[in-house]
């Protein structure tokens, strides 16, 4: 069970940009115990990777982040994976419809 709420334990991190919430950043922290949030400011994250689904290496030390680093082949192979996905999707949902007339 993920508890988003607790801490993120000092360390290093694979993040995920979630969400903006006006100037701030809502990241999504894998730790072992499971996926946290992390709010900061959109400023603190490297410009190329202040958009939505950014993959980052972040270093958090007492609840603040201390570095970024963005993760572009990481980005880029979660995209390609989730539209994969997305095509096998829709390429079973036109079969089934075919078979319909």
């Amino acid at each position: 069970m993920t508890d988003d709420t607790a801490d993120v334990p000092d360390g290093e991190h694979t993040a995920v940009v979630d969400r903006f919430e006006g100037e701030l950043a809502v990241l999504e922290v894998t730790t072992p115990d499971g996926l946290r949030q992390l709010v900061v400011d959109e400023g603190e994250l490297p410009e190329d990777g202040r958009h939505q689904d950014a993959v980052l290496e972040v270093t958090v030390e007492s609840q603040e982040l201390v570095d970024a680093t963005y993760n572009e082949r990481e980005t880029e192979s979660r995209a390609e994976s989730a539209q994969d996905r997305f095509d096998q999707l829709s390429n079973r949902l036109g079969s089934d419809n075919s078979d319909d007339h």
